[in-house]
């Protein structure tokens, strides 16, 4: 049985966008109806979609729109999302399932990445990347794989503090997928400034971004760059701090018997609370900062 390559609706900014060749960025929708609460994630579409504007690009926040796979959401829909109403998790195995119930469906990162593949978007901005979870074997996230496969720049503050981040820059080791520190040798800690965790590639420009891009492109390699820059300084948080409320929020998620992908909201929202809102701040400048980077490196890569 033969099938055809969807295309994906566009919003009429990003299409034209697309149409010339013109810089976009990817921002996937989950952090928006998933992971920061209410007022936040309306601050966070604010703030990345101007930081990316402002470095010369185009934003498209992917998403499924009751059923139909999206580049960009038109005011009323944006609405719908920041409000959370009925709006599900969707990874990369969910897409099609959400586009056949014709459901709303915040991407995660795996779905972003696989809805840049089929648009041609060649750079993507997020928070902190999946990667494997902290004592629980075989417990990894879907990013991962997405990210071994699809030849895309992604922007982000490394991965999400809750992992186990040793384990998951090995797995990223592992399946080929190069880790470039932007301004950094280390690998930061998402909500803090570094891990200790050496890297063996850094670049400290976007037009060595783009060099680095070309040159991975120009080998055939098809699997995605992970560029990492720690969160804004003056908005970091320790990270004992880090450690503490981190360890603190596991236990609590264990005891409530939370699993799957309730568990990293859980586990964000718990952190926030036990650092007194430092969390929500800082993620809330590492947003910014990426999406700044990631359209700065889009604008580096346009003819």
């Amino acid at each position: 049985m033969s099938h055809q390559t969807l295309r994906l609706r566009s919003t009429a900014d990003i299409a034209a966008a697309l149409e010339r060749g013109g810089a976009v960025v990817a921002l996937e929708s989950s952090v928006l109806a998933q992971g920061l609460l209410p007022p936040f994630n309306r601050e966070a579409a604010t703030r990345m979609m101007r930081a990316v504007e402002e470095a010369g690009a185009t934003p498209a926040v992917t998403a499924i729109v009751r059923g139909v796979p999206q580049l960009g959401l038109e005011s009323d829909d944006l609405e719908r999302f920041l409000a959370r109403d009925g709006v599900r998790k969707v990874s990369a195995r969910d897409l099609g399932i959400a586009m056949a119930d014709g459901a709303d469906g915040a991407t995660t990162v795996a779905a972003t990445l696989a809805m840049c593949a089929l648009s041609g978007i060649e750079v993507f901005a997020t928070g902190g990347i999946g990667g494997v979870h902290r004592d629980a074997p075989f417990d990894e996230s879907a990013d991962l794989v997405e990210l071994a496969r699809t030849p895309v720049i992604v922007t982000c503050a490394g991965a999400k503090s809750i992992l186990d981040l040793p384990a998951t820059l090995e797995r990223l080791e592992t399946l080929g997928v190069p880790v470039v520190g932007y301004g950094t040798d280390d690998l930061p800690g998402f909500f803090s400034v570094s891990t200790g965790l050496r890297l063996s590639a850094r670049l400290d420009t976007p037009a060595a971004v783009a060099r680095a891009w070309k040159a991975h492109r120009a080998l055939g390699r098809t699997s995605a760059m992970l560029v990492v820059q720690p969160p804004p300084a003056e908005h970091a948080v320790p990270v004992d701090v880090v450690e503490q409320a981190t360890a603190a929020a596991l236990a609590a998620a264990r005891d409530a018997g939370i699993r799957g992908a309730a568990v990293t909201p859980f586990l964000l929202a718990d952190i926030q609370q036990r650092t007194n809102g430092r969390s929500v701040q800082a993620n809330l400048a590492l947003l910014e900062h990426n999406a700044r980077l990631a359209g700065q490196i889009a604008a580096a890569l346009s003819p």
